[in-house]
């Protein structure tokens, strides 16, 4: 009986995600503390509600990867949504811009950080 249960309990989750719909991602693009030029501070960019996990975080400044960026580990809630935030340290100056670039399904998309300077 044990057994048959737990075939069952194998097979309703391996149909789980195959019922999860495609889904593009949310995203926040932030700073740890308020913007100030000249001033260090952590550039983030968080990605939720999103299915399937294929996806593309990258970083910008002035159009150019960041380097030094760091990613928490993909995680997912019920529903079978992931999320996942990318960061690193920076030092915003005048005349910069910075941007999340996310891919998802093929899709790209920029998503600028506005500063509250």
């Amino acid at each position: 009986m044990k057994g048959l249960v737990f075939a069952v309990l194998v097979a309703l989750l391996c149909l789980l995600p195959s019922m999860a719909k495609d889904t593009p991602p949310k995203v926040q693009v932030y700073t740890r503390e308020p913007g100030e030029l000249g001033k260090t501070n952590t550039f983030i960019c968080h990605v939720s509600g999103f299915h399937p996990p294929q996806i593309s975080i990258k970083l910008l400044k002035n159009g150019q990867e960041m380097s030094g960026a760091k990613q928490t580990d993909l995680t997912f809630e019920e529903n079978w949504h992931y999320h996942l935030t990318k960061f690193v340290r920076f030092t915003p100056k005048e005349g910069e811009a910075f941007a999340c670039n996310v891919t998802h399904m093929e899709n790209s998309r920029l998503y600028y950080w506005e500063s509250d300077m």
